[in-house]
């Protein structure tokens, strides 16, 4: 028996072409039937007649048959779908423009007697110190696979460390840079690698027990980037497993203030890490939180680039329209030079849009408008006391703050587009029942997740989509008046909102709580605007000295 598909499917007709499918003649011979779907109607919140029910089950139990024929497809986790988000608005084009990157002056920078004391030198004095050759990056690298042995035991935070790796780069740094072949400020400096990076020869775990022993056949494009920077990967450091939390499948990633407590997540490890001196950089991600709630509690510094500005190429997929990757430091400045050596296209993420950063530190911060969200200042009392003396410490500086409102949305139920995203691309792993391999399963973890989201309608994923080309327009018309803000981290929607947005960040430290414990604020900027919000942060952290405090279990 034959029978046609009306509506969207007349095209076959057109072009004489038959679609076969059964026809159920009967309701008891259907493997969905009319109670199920009456009691499906509760899940998605809509109410049918019973004749309607009726007439939806031949394509209900069609769409079953269709769901089994895709699932004989193997689609590895690296498959993104056929569509690419993009987060400007109609009519904003970023700058392409390359000018001259402007760093501000390192001045001249001594060795210390003690080789130990360097664990805590940014980015930027180590690369003087290895430029005049008073430092090799040899040293360096021993220095950090040293410490990464010593301090992993309490920390957790290192999945596998790439010593054989690391001292060849090293090694194969010194030698250039003694034949005057100096690379960047990059070159010689050890870093660790959140551990969804890909790494030939190296295990890339996901921080996940169905993947403990995954090997990867390829470098992730930030690796690369990197490594023709001259930098050199000492680690792969832990991560929450799939990117949440920071419990990963051997242990807990600690925090080095309080090794007591977690270092919070996904990008557990690489805030840990640079935290407690053991890398001088570190590469984290970000989907909704992962780079600002760590560097919030380690009281690190970190910038989460504007979502399409760095390839995700040989990087675990979590969410496709909404994952990015930024560097995790000691300052807002050593941000700004590892962001130049991992940003811009590589040919394979086709979501990556070229664009200039031309940052320049000596900005007069009297010229910029700086917006402030008051509402969410006001209503944050976490972090209250911390915040009214960031307030007060930019108006010190000259900041002119202007009040501003983010669009008024439904921001939090749009957390719908990362967990339907999220679902499908570990669909297998739901499927399989290799779920229950991961550590954590309460209900607030990823199994419960994957598996409620199965029950998000395609629908109302593509709506919550539609609303965000909505908030995207809205934040394109706020940031027109407006060339930085500042937010509470955690206070309010900006979080989320900024992620499904697309626009940057830089969160860093600003101050400490009543246990002793890093506090911190965030910097907003508009889209492809990283050089503008890095310089205004930068004014802010050069007034202060939260930054230049470490963890003295770890000293």
């Amino acid at each position: 028996m034959q029978c046609r598909i009306a509506g969207f499917m007349t095209l076959f007709s057109i072009v004489s072409m038959t679609f076969t499918i059964p026809c159920f003649a009967q309701e008891d011979t259907l493997i969905i039937k009319t109670p199920q779907v009456e009691q499906a109607e509760k899940i998605i919140g809509l109410e049918f007649t019973p004749s309607e029910r009726d007439s939806m089950l031949d394509d209900l139990n069609y769409n079953l048959g269709f769901y089994e024929d895709l699932r004989e497809v193997p689609v590895d986790n690296s498959v993104s779908p056929a569509f690419i988000f993009n987060p400007l608005s109609s009519g904003v084009k970023p700058e392409t423009r390359q000018n001259s990157i402007v760093y501000s002056p390192v001045g001249e920078i001594e060795r210390p007697k003690n080789i130990e004391d360097l664990a805590f030198y940014s980015v930027r004095e180590l690369a003087e110190l290895i430029k005049t050759r008073k430092a090799t990056s040899t040293e360096l690298t021993a220095l950090c696979l040293d410490r990464l042995k010593k301090y992993d035991p309490q920390l957790h935070c290192v999945i596998t460390l790439t010593e054989e790796l690391a001292l060849k780069q090293a090694a194969r740094a010194d030698s250039e840079i003694a034949a005057g072949n100096y690379r960047g400020p990059l070159h010689g400096i050890p870093y660790g690698a959140k551990d969804l990076l890909a790494l030939k020869g190296y295990k890339t775990t996901w921080g996940a027990m169905p993947y403990k022993d995954q090997m990867l056949d390829c470098d992730a494009t930030v690796i690369k980037k990197l490594e023709q920077a001259g930098a050199v990967l000492v680690a792969k450091l832990s991560m929450g497993a799939l990117a949440w939390g920071d419990v990963w499948y051997a242990d807990t990633t600690r925090n080095p203030w309080n090794p007591k407590k977690g270092s919070s997540g996904s990008s557990a490890g690489s805030a840990s890490a640079v935290s407690a001196g053991l890398v001088p950089f570190a590469i984290g991600t970000e989907t909704w939180g992962s780079i600002v709630s760590p560097s919030t509690v380690c009281g690190t510094t970190g910038l989460r680039p504007t979502y399409g500005r760095v390839s995700r190429a040989g990087a675990m997929a979590l969410s496709w329209s909404m994952d990015k990757i930024g560097p995790i430091c000691r300052t807002v400045e050593d941000c700004a030079i590892v962001f130049d050596a991992i940003r811009g296209s590589d040919s394979i993420d086709l979501s990556v849009i070229n664009a200039a950063f031309n940052y320049n530190y000596d900005i007069d911060i009297t010229s910029l408008k700086i917006g402030y969200l008051k509402e969410d200042f006001e209503k944050d009392t976490l972090f209250a006391k911390q915040n009214r003396a960031t307030l007060n410490k930019l108006r010190e500086l000259g900041a002119n703050l202007i009040e501003i409102k983010l669009p008024d949305l439904p921001i939090d139920p749009m957390q719908i587009i990362l967990s339907a995203e999220a679902a499908a691309a570990f669909d297998e792993l739901t499927r399989s029942n290799r779920d229950d391999l991961l550590v954590r399963q309460i209900k607030n973890a990823w199994p419960n997740s994957f598996r409620a989201s199965r029950f998000i309608p395609a629908v109302e994923y593509i709506q919550a989509n539609r609303i965000r080309t909505v908030l995207i327009a809205q934040m394109a018309e706020l940031m027109a008046h407006i060339d930085v803000y500042v937010s509470p981290s955690w206070e309010g929607d900006n979080l989320l909102l900024t992620n499904l947005s697309g626009h940057p960040c830089v969160v860093l430290p600003n101050g400490f709580d009543d246990e002793g414990e890093p506090t911190s604020i965030t910097f907003m900027g508009r889209l492809f605007d990283e050089a503008t919000v890095l310089a205004a942060a930068k004014i802010y952290q050069d007034a202060t000295d939260f930054h230049k405090k470490h963890p003295p279990l770890f000293k």
